[in-house]
């Protein structure tokens, strides 16, 4: 079964079911509100800021959601 598969079979539970659903799944991550790499707060905010000025610059492309979920559903 494909992420597809599993979304979509996911989306017909009932509220309560996917709460729990998506507590396990995100219980399952190895801390996954940390970033690969330790950053202090003040480098992280001159990351971002970095970030939005290579965007407003025309540097780089930013993705829509679905362009960023799409690109990971075809990343195996």
């Amino acid at each position: 079964m494909n992420i597809d598969q599993i979304a979509s079979e996911a989306l017909k539970l009932n509220p309560h079911d996917k709460a729990l659903l998506a507590q396990t799944l995100w219980e399952s991550l190895d801390a996954p509100y940390l970033a690969d790499t330790e950053l202090s707060d003040d480098e992280a905010i001159a990351l971002a800021k970095q970030r939005d000025k290579e965007i407003e610059n025309g540097l780089v492309q930013p993705l829509s959601h679905s362009q960023l979920m799409s690109n990971l559903r075809n990343a195996d």
